[in-house]
């Protein structure tokens, strides 16, 4: 008998399959605008993810990647390990309507449809105002957070073809903003469909580190401010989020370091500490390894070097679930089908409240609510001691992600012209 999970996703293939979709005169072309910046894991994810929709539900388009500046090899080569014939372009469009490079020029002038990717906002406004200015050419905004704009963003905004919010609140207010995009719905984040791995590297760490699969969890720390000012060339000390960061640090991850306490002396499962961004390997030291007691420390692992996406998701589909203060990494983790449970903070976007969006809002904790962390840690235990429950919440949800990213890859088929 099939589980619920792989009957869903088998119901869904067979229904994409089950449509005869003629073939178009050639393959339409579809500019994807995405990849924001590499030293965050999540923001990594994603590109690779709206890739991955693209290619399951949209095999007959060629797609491009409209890269930011930042979009480093590495990262360029992991992506292309998994989407080999991948094509990249970075750059800018000028004033006089000309590109930065002929490569950008090209897939500029070839393309039919310019997708925005999921992400923390309209992030490329700039570069997608100038591709509909110089172009005339229809662009659609897939998964991202919105929490108000300027002038000149709106009006663009009123001319996408469609806009999927990651999150409901994000659509309320655009709606209450008078946003008039003729298709302005809840789309899931793109990163739900990262599906990169790096299973050597994972299984090498593990063995390294004595770490069994199934049998830890993964957590992540987050300060209530990056300090981005640590690990990107030019960024100057920002003394206010500074001292934000400093006066919650203690308070922000109290609940995190009970949980790993109680998991360490309550059952047989260990806690790797982990990082989503490059400043977290020495904020969960400082703030959470350092200060567990001798005898948990023994049952907790602290991840010193970054990691890529890849490597990280591989690691996460072998623990027994997550819990911690950021979002990205949840969402990959139940995208791939792994329990994770969400902290999040006033200074954070409204990206959380997806959690409540696909049916998990007992796996959303606001940690400014004293009544919120007083049961944070006896959700964190129940990952491990009901499986089963926490199995079936996350198929539940996975059900809803799956719906929504066929149906709106459906709405995208229709308007490329597929």
């Amino acid at each position: 008998m099939l589980k619920r999970r792989t009957f869903l996703q088998a119901s869904l293939a067979a229904a994409i399959a089950s449509q005869a979709f003629a073939a178009p005169a050639r393959r339409p072309k579809i500019l994807l605008r995405s990849s924001w910046q590499v030293v965050n894991i999540g923001d990594i994810a994603h590109t690779p993810g709206v890739l991955a929709l693209l290619e399951k539900y949209l095999p007959e388009a060629e797609v491009t990647l409209w890269a930011s500046g930042d979009f480093s090899e590495e990262v360029s080569a992991m992506e292309k390990r998994r989407f080999p014939q991948l094509k990249v372009v970075k750059g800018s469009i000028g004033r006089d309507g000309k590109a930065s490079n002929t490569d950008l020029q090209e897939a500029i002038q070839v393309s039919d449809f310019l997708l925005h990717g999921s992400g923390p906002s309209f992030v490329a406004a700039r570069d997608t105002g100038d591709y509909v200015e110089h172009t005339g050419k229809p662009f659609g905004i897939y998964g991202i957070t919105y929490g108000g704009a300027g002038k000149n963003t709106l009006a663009l905004m009123n001319k996408a073809k469609l806009i999927y919010f990651r999150d409901s609140v994000s659509l309320g207010k655009a709606q209450e903003h008078g946003i008039k995009s003729p298709i302005m719905e809840f789309g899931p984040d793109g990163a739900f469909a990262c599906d990169l791995r790096d299973d050597e590297s994972a299984d090498a760490f593990l063995q390294a580190n004595d770490l069994e699969a199934g049998k830890f969890l993964c957590c992540i720390p987050r300060l209530r401010h990056t300090p981005y000012w640590l690990i990107k060339e030019g960024r100057t000390l920002d003394e206010k989020k500074h001292a934000r960061n400093e006066e919650m640090k203690d308070h922000d991850h109290a609940p995190l370091r009970e949980a790993i306490t109680r998991v360490a002396t309550e059952t047989n499962h260990k806690i790797l500490l982990c990082p989503e961004d490059k400043t977290q390997m020495q904020v969960g030291k400082d703030n959470i390894y350092d200060q567990l007691p001798a005898e948990v420390k023994k049952q907790v692992v602290w991840r010193e070097n970054f990691w890529l996406t890849d490597q990280a998701l591989s690691t996460y589909v072998r623990s027994a679930g997550f819990f911690g203060l950021e979002m990205h990494s949840p969402i990959m983790c139940v995208g791939n089908g792994v329990p994770a449970i969400v902290g999040r903070f006033a200074e954070q976007t409204s990206k959380g409240f997806m959690w409540k969006d696909i049916g998990l809002e007992e796996w959303l904790f606001d940690i400014d609510q004293p009544e919120q962390v007083a049961r944070y840690a006896d959700t964190v235990i129940d990952l491990i001691r009901q499986p089963e429950a926490a199995q079936e919440k996350v198929q539940a949800a996975q059900e809803v992600v799956t719906r929504r990213q066929y149906e709106t890859m459906n709405v995208i088929r229709q308007v490329v012209g597929l």
